[in-house]
């Protein structure tokens, strides 16, 4: 007999439905606290519905779209739950309008109200230059790609991207490490 869409799930049948080993779901708790299966006596996790399907965005993200743990996080901080659990189910229509709202809510300050920091490069009169997002080339700006031989540094992006290329690297040394 098969469960309710609406029953809750054990990490066996999660990991089952999802093609992932139990020990990915229980790591991925520890970096994605959005995931919150609940407990019950003896540690035996069960999985809500809304569980299942932001850790199949999380899944998609990772797996099939190649970004990072960090890179997943930070679309979790910025976009919400909302905007994986739609990327998990294919519905790209809601992406396109969670992303739609969230640039409307990001209202431009004026030019002597914004926050101005020590690699702000700003002139007076031009808009600054909004953070790229990289989730199926949306909102791709003309900086992003590989860094140019002759250029002097590199963009804020670049460098955020090689930092979490090296936590990920370290990450993967550590835990071979630990195999060893």
């Amino acid at each position: 007999m098969d469960k309710s869409p609406d029953a809750f799930r054990t990490i066996s049948e999660v990991a089952e439905d999802l093609d992932l080993p139990q020990h990915v779901l229980r790591f991925w708790e520890t970096r994605f606290n959005q995931i919150k299966p609940m407990k019950r006596g003896g540690g035996r996790r069960y999985y809500r519905p809304q569980d299942v399907e932001l850790i199949k965005g999380i899944r998609h993200m990772l797996y099939d779209q190649g970004y990072t743990i960090k890179g997943v996080q930070k679309l979790l901080r910025e976009n919400g739950n909302h905007f994986l659990v739609a990327i998990g189910n294919g519905d790209m229509a809601a992406v396109e309008a969670i992303s739609q709202r969230r640039q409307a809510d990001a209202v431009p300050l004026t030019p002597g109200a914004q926050p101005r920091g020590a690699d702000d490069e700003m002139l007076v009169g031009q808009p600054k230059v909004k953070p790229s997002r990289r989730f199926f080339g949306l909102g791709k700006s003309d900086e992003e790609g590989p860094v140019q031989p002759d250029a002097s540094k590199l963009s804020r992006d670049n460098r955020a991207l090689l930092q979490e290329a090296l936590f990920d690297l370290l990450e993967c040394k550590r835990l071979l490490d630990q195999v060893r």
